[in-house]
């Protein structure tokens, strides 16, 4: 048996039944029957549905944190704003191309629990000191617009806006169908985006 293959069968149809279904209502043998393969893989693989859980986001989250580092090292020479620009599509273009993982890792953010508190200390603390950095540079050369809002508050809008489709995924979802709908959701929205902050850079 290929191991890369089973794995990566394993985390799409776990991925889609926590999605679904939420994590504590997917069992193994649910993941395993969707996935089409026998439940002791799962325990092979990944020691249980607990270790399948903590094997998918963390792999979420690395191949997430390496690109937006790339992204950033990619727009060296761009300056700030369009550097933050080309930063917002790749992480809406990633997050949507694992979109049922990042609403079910969004959903359990939005709750205090140890998963939580491991992908804070872990990732997000990272992920917020990526995004700070790339935001705060537009400012760089800037003196404090007292008649502008607080640079936090405009900070806290921009994760706002990168975490909101995936938290009320169903207020669009209904309008999407189709490849082509999600490269054109991904396009606005993030064009969106960049409006917002050509707006509040000038």
């Amino acid at each position: 048996m290929n191991d890369i293959p089973t794995k990566r069968k394993v985390v799409e149809a776990a991925s889609a039944l926590f999605y679904q279904k939420g994590f504590h209502g997917t069992s193994v043998r649910d993941i395993a029957e969707k996935a089409s393969v026998n439940v002791s893989s799962i325990s092979y693989y990944f020691k249980g549905k607990q270790g399948l859980l903590e094997f998918a986001v963390s792999n979420y989250y690395e191949e997430y944190l390496s690109i937006i580092e790339t992204t950033l090292e990619e727009s060296i020479e761009l300056d700030a704003l369009e550097s933050l620009k080309n930063l917002i599509y790749k992480i809406i273009q990633y997050k949507h191309m694992n979109l049922q993982l990042s609403c079910f890792i969004h959903r359990e953010l939005s709750m205090d629990s140890v998963f939580v508190r491991e992908m804070a200390v872990t990732y997000l603390a990272k992920e917020n000191y990526i995004i700070g950095n790339a935001f705060s540079a537009l400012f760089k050369n800037k003196t404090e617009d007292k008649s502008k809002p607080d640079r936090q508050y405009l900070l806290m809008q921009l994760k706002g806006m990168l975490v909101t489709p995936y938290i009320l995924h169903n207020e669009w979802r209904s309008q999407i169908v189709g490849e082509y709908s999600h490269s054109l959701f991904i396009k606005r929205y993030v064009q969106t985006i960049c409006n917002w902050l050509d707006y509040i850079a000038r």
